[in-house]
């Protein structure tokens, strides 16, 4: 990700244009295969009433996380993002 904050404001400007809020936001995403890594993405939507996906990747090097979550606006899902970013290592965020 070449600017975060750039991609950031273009994310909240995006969510405010197309959704009502609150509403279930659908966030990915593509952690290095390692339970830890894993359990610190699920630990961050933690009593959200979140459901998550998850499914490894053919060769089983990476697992998709899948989080299906509601939120409550545009700031809310960003914060969810930079605090997944900041906390786990090697993240990919979708």
């Amino acid at each position: 990700m070449k600017d975060p904050e750039e991609f950031y404001k273009k994310l909240k400007t995006q969510l405010a244009d197309t959704a009502q809020w609150p509403t279930a936001y659908l966030y990915k995403f593509i952690v290095p295969t390692d339970t830890s890594k894993i359990e610190q993405v699920e630990s961050i939507f933690d009593n959200l009433g979140a459901v998550i996906n998850k499914k490894q990747s053919k060769n089983g090097k990476y697992t998709s996380v899948s989080i299906n979550v509601r939120m409550k606006n545009p700031d809310h899902v960003i914060l969810k993002y930079k605090e997944v970013a900041s906390k786990v290592e090697d993240v990919i965020s979708l």
